[in-house]
This record gives C-alpha cells, sequence and structure tokens, in this order.
C-alpha cells in the first residue's frame, strides 16, 4: 500500500509540475535600434545583448516561478554603450578602447499570463555618474541594466521605468 501511495504522490507532482510552465521568453531588437546597429554599433553586439535579455529573464523568471506559464515578449527599445565598439572602431580609427562614457538600456514588452491578462513591462536605466564608467566594459551598464531588469521581473517587483 505504501508503494501505491508513493507512486500515486509523485505521479501528482508530476502533473503539477507539468501544469507549471516555466515562462515563455521572447525578444526582438526595435527597429530604431536594428538601423543604430547596423550604421553604428554593429548588429552582432545588439544580437548578443538580446541574447543575454532573453537568457537573463528565462533564467530569473524560471528561478521563482513568478511568470510561469506566461509568455514573455520583450523589445530591446535601445542601448548605449560605455566604450566604443568594435564596428565604431573599426569605423572611425580615432577612437580608442580608453574612451568611455555613460551607458544603459531601455527595455519594454508585456507578458501575457495564463488566464490571458495583459501585465505591461517597462525597465529603462541609464547611469548618469560617469565615474563608475572606466570600471566596466564596452555593455556594462546595458548589461548591468538587463540583469536588473531581469532580477526585478523574477521575483515579480513591476517597478516602473526610471
Amino acid at each position: 500500500m505504501r508503494t501505491v501511495s508513493l507512486s500515486l504522490l509523485a505521479l501528482a507532482a508530476s502533473a503539477t509540475a507539468a501544469a507549471a510552465a516555466p515562462a515563455s521568453v521572447v525578444v526582438s531588437v526595435s527597429p530604431e535600434l536594428e538601423a543604430k546597429a547596423a550604421h553604428t554599433y554593429g548588429a552582432r553586439d545588439i544580437h548578443d545583448l538580446a541574447v543575454d535579455l532573453q537568457t537573463a529573464v528565462a533564467r530569473e523568471t524560471a528561478k521563482t516561478g513568478a511568470f510561469d506559464g506566461a509568455r514573455i515578449v520583450l523589445e530591446l527599445a535601445d542601448v548605449r554603450p560605455n566604450r566604443p565598439t568594435f564596428k565604431q572602431m573599426s569605423d572611425n580609427p580615432s577612437l580608442s578602447y580608453s574612451s568611455f562614457g555613460t551607458g544603459g538600456a531601455d527595455i519594454q514588452g508585456h507578458a501575457v499570463m495564463p488566464d490571458g491578462h495583459l501585465v505591461p513591462l517597462s525597465y529603462r536605466y541609464y547611469e548618469t555618474d560617469i565615474r563608475y564608467a572606466p570600471l566596466g566594459g564596452t555593455w556594462a551598464d546595458a548589461e548591468q541594466t538587463i540583469d536588473r531588469f531581469a532580477h526585478r521581473l523574477g521575483r515579480d517587483r513591476l517597478v516602473a521605468s526610471r
């Protein structure tokens, strides 16, 4: 009898786990940022940031289950690097990787919850203090923005844009 009840308990647990599937995350790049990527930053860098956003959001929402079963649709609306990108330095030999500035990112989107409820998502952060800029790489502030957004989204703390 004990074996049967353990089997039923395991079956019930697996059915519950199947019903609570992790959130699916879809990330796109805004047309304005696509144009900026092609002419200024380089398409590979922007593609890598979009993949980072998708990975970070999927990881953080899976940790907590805050958006289990939801479909999260995000758009990387804008980014600004801290240092010149490889494409910028290739196009303009006077630039140096030693140059630095403030960067950041703008993320827009929504989550469609399993019950059909639409939750708007928005997070924007651009560093304002240049004292921190020399410490990071090309996309340090944009990557930090992505990580902050994913962390807060995973904890179901939907914070309005800064």
